[in-house]
């Protein structure tokens, strides 16, 4: 029942969103046009539900080439790659929003692990990898809510000296793993409900730590982990 559910509020919210929402992405797609490189939105290659292959799209916010430029796939804070546009999309997650025909299509959920590429995939630990995808990939989920500003988490992490990609290797993938491990164990319709009101809260109190108030058996962070 929850399932059923939960894919018939992805289908009527999604399209609704879009419709409502279209006055701010008419004006958007037309800017993108006009600045940056002039492509709108970017598709990329991830891993989703039982670990099939898909096409999410977002707005484009940094330059074509970008991921095999110096960086790759990892996106710092102010990374140079990052069209005019794009730093404002970004921080506000706006270049989100075209992720909406995904969760209407099927591909995902409002609610759900982030799906990744194959290379970051391949970082989990295997029993990650073997239930993560057990449930829609989402646009949202708690690994979102908790590593919001993950681009200043790396940004930091170089900065102090270190491998951004050992770190995530190491630090960042194993505990999201934990954490959407966690959410298949409780995920329910008022556990979505509650995740969506983190999402919208995280983004105008960037700091805040809520979701540890709201979930209090949420796995413990690393005492390493930079938050």
């Amino acid at each position: 029942m929850y399932r059923l559910l939960k894919r018939i509020f992805d289908i009527l919210f999604s399209a609704a969103a879009i419709l409502i929402l279209s006055p701010l992405l008419i004006p958007i797609i037309i800017s993108l046009k006009l600045t940056g490189e002039g492509y709108i939105f970017y598709l990329q290659e991830r891993v989703g539900y039982k670990n099939r292959r898909f096409n999410i799209y977002k707005f484009a916010t940094m330059l074509k080439d970008s991921p095999n430029m110096t960086g790759g796939i990892i996106t710092l804070k102010k990374d140079p790659r990052i069209t005019p546009m794009g730093g404002f999309l970004r921080k506000t997650k706006i270049n989100e929003l075209p992720q909406l025909l995904n969760v209407l299509f099927g591909d995902m959920s409002f609610v759900g692990p982030r799906p990744v590429m194959q290379k970051s995939f391949d970082q989990y630990p295997p029993d990650v990898q073997a239930v993560i995808y057990n449930v829609p990939p989402g646009i949202t989920g708690i690994g979102s809510v908790i590593f919001r500003n993950e681009e200043e988490i790396i940004t930091r992490v170089k900065e102090a000296g270190k491998d951004p990609w050992e770190f995530y290797k190491n630090e960042i993938y194993p505990y999201k793993g934990r954490l959407e491990k966690w959410y298949q164990t409780h995920c329910s319709f008022f556990t979505d409900l509650k995740i969506l009101f983190l999402t919208a809260w995280a983004i105008v109190f960037p700091k805040s730590e809520l979701h540890f108030h709201l979930f209090k058996n949420l796995p413990e962070r690393p005492d390493d982990m930079l938050m």
